[in-house]
């Protein structure tokens, strides 16, 4: 029987969290809320069965948190390296995942451009449902996926539009790029 844990860490963005299960690897991360105490809660509340811990980390949790720190200090890190647990998730989702790793940082990508990849040109609001309840935010980094046109829609992080907008806006200056230059990886 898998034992579920969670870990509630600082980032230059605020405390985020991430869970894992033993011996199966990552099994999801949480992107900041209002305060500590609320992301917290949400992790309870995502991961019932998951104990928190504060002593020693797995190396690959440390890995994770490593990495998503950077990426929210500015860093361009795409944390491929990364290994998540997927095992929970649909399998449609899980392919929409991995297209979504694959997008630079910096760079965004629309839920069409994304369908057409799968060879589902029909499927762009199956894309965003499967980003929609992304359990990896921002390891896999729906923010850097929009809707049609390049317009900032839904994120179900907390401060919404403007969240996504912020993490795409450090991302681009990460880069050297401005919005405008992004191009398309398809």
């Amino acid at each position: 029987m898998k034992r579920f844990f969670f870990h509630c860490y600082e980032t230059a963005y605020g405390t985020c969290g991430i869970a894992w299960s033993e011996p199966g690897g990552i099994c999801g991360s949480q992107l900041p809320e209002e305060s500590a105490a609320a992301t917290r809660d949400r992790m309870r509340v995502r991961f019932p069965s998951a104990v928190e811990s504060a002593t020693e980390l797995p190396p690959a949790v440390r890995v994770a948190i490593e990495g998503v720190r950077a990426l929210l200090s500015g860093e361009v890190r795409d944390l491929l390296e990364i290994e998540l647990d997927e095992s929970g998730v649909p399998e449609f989702n899980r392919k929409v995942h991995a297209l979504t790793r694959q997008i630079p940082v910096g760079q965004t990508r629309t839920y069409g451009e994304l369908a057409l990849a799968l060879g589902l040109p029909g499927a762009a609001r199956a894309v965003g449902q499967a980003e929609g309840s992304n359990p990896f935010a921002p390891i896999v980094p729906c923010h850097r996926v929009m809707g049609s046109g390049g317009v900032g829609t839904g994120f179900s992080a907390h401060g919404g539009v403007q969240t996504k907008l912020k993490l795409l806006t450090m991302e681009a200056r990460a880069t050297g790029q401005q919005a405008a230059e992004q191009s398309s990886l398809f």
